[in-house]
């Protein structure tokens, strides 16, 4: 199994500059390679202290630099904020500078704020994806982009430096409504899951998913990729207190940034299974933590194993990202999680064969 470190820059402890966040979530990063992880990872957020990395095509071709053999991976680049053609050239440009250790992944977004800030409506964004990734998958395979759609006129042009190998196999999407996941399978995309409800969820969705993927590409889908929020300790006590006061605390972020508490989710094109998201926002705030806490990887280093072999069984991912740092966790915290992890459960989830998928997606 492969497992990367996923970097966010929570920027939401304001007791700390944003330089002071960079700086420590760099060094996090350029330890794992040392430490025995295989990829790093980068999101795209803006406009708030969610999650201060506006552009992580750019953060991605840093950390290339600085890595020897590490893949690096997008969590997500989202289309309708930018020009596809623009991306599909950094895409091929860091891809030609790490050698080939570009995983690409895409989404469409879900924040207001941000949809707002870059002047795009958020009811065109699920039509908008559709079109940008077409022309970007395509472009990807043979160097040529060119569309003509409802949102995207493009004049063909080549983009230089070409890419030098495919990107089939290695592109996947964040995708966490049943409506996503069936355009994820008809565009040929494989998932990245990130754990916003119940795993039982999650699986029937991944059924579809793959029923879908097999019928229009003629092939087994690929096994998704999984990130979750991490802590791991010795004591299983501490390791609780720490998830109440940190994964809970995140959970709070996801609330203030994606602006849980209303219903505008439910009222916006393509978006409307959200507001089932909207609506469990609503819940008692420890209840709420208690949930969210239930879906990641925290504990000892046995549980955390086994919480992490559960969702393999469930979802057949080959891949899982631990994101080690957030909420404001203390640097030395930060660390001693991801080294632990390292140390004790790293080297199990590595050994471990690859996945199958689960009997239910060949019903």
């Amino acid at each position: 199994m492969d497992v990367g470190v996923g970097l966010i820059f929570q920027g939401t402890d304001h007791e700390r500059s944003d330089l002071e966040v960079y700086e420590n979530e760099i060094r996090l990063g350029l330890m794992a390679e040392g430490l025995g992880y295989q990829s790093l990872w980068g999101v795209e957020h803006h406009f708030t202290d969610y999650t201060m990395c506006p552009d992580v095509l750019q953060l991605l071709s840093f950390l290339a630099g600085r890595t020897e053999k590490m893949q690096v991976g997008s969590m997500v680049v989202v289309l309708p904020w930018h020009d596809p053609l623009r991306v599909a050239e950094q895409v091929a440009m860091l891809d030609n500078l790490s050698g080939g250790r570009l995983i690409l992944g895409l989404g469409r977004g879900l924040g207001r704020v941000e949809f707002e800030g870059f002047g795009v409506d958020m009811n065109t964004s699920r039509a908008r994806f559709v079109e940008y990734a077409e022309m970007l998958l395509r472009g990807l395979e043979d160097g040529v982009l060119e569309y003509d759609g409802e949102y995207l006129k493009q004049a063909r042009r080549e983009i230089r430096p070409r890419p030098f190998k495919s990107f089939r196999g290695r592109t996947y999407a964040a995708a966490v409504s049943p409506e996503s996941s069936e355009l994820m399978a008809e565009l040929g995309i494989g998932l990245l899951i990130i754990p916003q409800k119940p795993w039982e969820v999650v699986a029937t969705e991944l059924d579809t998913y793959r029923g879908i993927f097999r019928k229009v590409n003629g092939a087994e889908a690929p096994p998704p990729i999984v990130g979750a929020w991490t802590f791991c300790h010795e004591n299983e006590e501490y390791a609780r207190e720490m998830a109440v006061k940190y994964i809970g605390g995140y959970w709070q972020t996801v609330v203030d940034h994606y602006e849980l508490i209303g219903d505008h989710l439910k009222t916006t094109k393509g978006y409307e299974n959200y507001g089932q998201l909207q609506d469990l926002a609503t819940t008692a705030t420890d209840a709420m933590i208690e949930f969210f806490m239930s879906i990641q990887v925290w504990g000892t280093p046995e549980q955390c194993y086994e919480k992490i072999l559960n969702i393999r069984r469930i979802t057949g991912a080959n891949a899982y990202n631990g994101i080690f740092s957030y909420a404001g966790m203390p640097w030395d915290a930060a660390e001693a999680n991801m080294k632990l992890f390292a140390r004790e459960i790293l080297p199990q989830l590595q050994a471990l064969e690859p996945a199958s998928p689960p009997a239910a997606a060949h019903a």
